[in-house]
């Protein structure tokens, strides 16, 4: 099995029981530490391996707080939490809280797509200049390739300006069409087909051509035809405001998106004086996501993230026919490398989960469904990403697979 592998990072890309008692050992600065706790005899076998592995992932990722859920009926459920709300905090996180899923968003948008294509309302090989005139080279470029990362088109967040920009006011409030501006006007990176590009002008674009063949808001169509149809009372598709609906942990980084346009890996210097807890995390939970929109702006909770991801992978929210479609629209993102991680119509797959990763300033998110051993992994963190520019939640959940397959970490 090919371990589970973040796709690239949102700023670049947007470029994969909660008590006391289970905050970490021995922990570096920013988390909270709690004396050993002896195992528990009512979890799962592989808990007891599985904690003190992910103690040390947190602690030396300087991960503030995380939630893991795991569900499988062969091997049996697992939920237990690490760490604060809060930088030094003393609150324990809950699987209730409220956090930014970043790019799992894709799939919410890229479902609603392909429900309007089960209804006649869009196809998948429509040409992108049938809805927008303005997209270069848009008669060659369809709506799969879209949604397939495979159109060739640039990267708005990319942009070293829109990273300045954020980084002097993280309250701004940015229109789609800005967003989709700033990428049209990048080079192609291929010609439509040719490659693979992870690029969030091509969700923004999704999102926008919803909105045109419906005559609504793409909030109201996630609400009505993702978070509604599941049954996701923690989870929301905020278009403007910046606030985290109650409970939430805090999201902190340690790079500005100036520092972290090109690469997430901080300085040397930067990641010692981090380690050694002389330079504490900036607190960005009150970024406005607007700048993520259609491709991350989503909020949810690891509850409900347990519940949607079952159902994305499982068909409950597409016909038989077009849920097969999806699956094996898959492919691996490395031609040269089948057990590379894969990506398709909005959906990605690590080794046997598919799902998707999600990140943006403050928190990573890991939600994978295995279909054929029925084994859900839910894990996010409040911090991302780390500072020498690991995902944390996709490195908890790469390990957590490994101990569940028998692979190792």
């Amino acid at each position: 099995m090919a371990p589970p592998a973040p796709h690239p990072r949102p700023w670049r890309s947007l470029a994969l029981a909660a008590t006391a008692a289970l905050l970490l050992a021995g922990c570096g600065p920013g988390v909270a530490t709690a004396p050993p706790v002896s195992p528990d005899p009512a979890e799962p076998a592989y808990a007891a391996a599985l904690r003190p592995e992910l103690e040390a992932l947190v602690d030396d990722m300087l991960v503030t707080g995380a939630v893991v859920q795991v569900r499988s009926p062969e091997l049996g459920d697992w939920t237990t939490t690490f760490g604060t709300r809060t930088f030094r905090g003393t609150e324990p996180v809950q699987t209730g809280d409220h956090i930014r899923i970043g790019s799992v968003t894709k799939t919410w948008t890229g479902t609603v797509v392909l429900q309007l294509v089960e209804e006649g309302v869009l196809r998948l090989e429509d040409p992108v200049a049938a809805y927008r005139p303005d997209v270069p080279n848009g008669q060659a470029i369809t709506i799969e390739q879209l949604l397939t990362m495979r159109s060739g088109l640039g990267n708005y967040t990319r942009s070293a300006d829109l990273a300045r920009r954020l980084d002097q006011n993280p309250g701004t409030v940015l229109a789609p069409e800005e967003l989709i501006a700033i990428g049209l006007a990048m080079p192609a990176q291929f010609p439509p087909g040719e490659g693979f590009s992870y690029s969030n002008t091509n969700t923004a674009l999704l999102g926008r051509i919803v909105e045109q063949v419906t005559g609504n808001s793409l909030e109201e169509e996630i609400q009505r035809r993702v978070l509604d149809r599941v049954g996701m009372p923690g989870s929301s598709f905020p278009t403007k405001t910046s606030v985290l609906p109650e409970p939430h942990p805090q999201g902190y980084t340690y790079g500005t998106f100036v520092e972290t346009v090109d690469t997430n890996v901080l300085p040397s210097e930067k990641q010692e004086a981090a380690r050694a807890g002389t330079l504490a995390p900036l607190d960005v939970t009150g970024t406005n996501p607007s700048w993520a929109w259609s491709a991350g702006a989503g909020i949810s909770t690891s509850d409900d993230l347990i519940a949607y991801v079952r159902e994305l992978v499982g068909g409950g929210l597409l016909s038989p026919e077009m849920q097969r479609v999806r699956l094996e629209s898959v492919r691996p993102i490395d031609p040269a490398d089948p057990e590379s991680p894969g990506y398709g119509l909005a959906l990605a797959r690590f080794g046997p989960f598919y799902g998707h990763t999600g990140e943006l300033p403050g928190f990573n998110t890991f939600a994978g469904h295995d279909p054929e051993r029925d084994t859900t992994v839910v894990v996010w963190t409040s911090l991302a990403p780390s500072v020498d520019g690991r995902d944390p939640a996709a490195q908890m959940a790469r390990t957590i697979i490994g101990e569940l397959y028998g692979g190792g970490g």
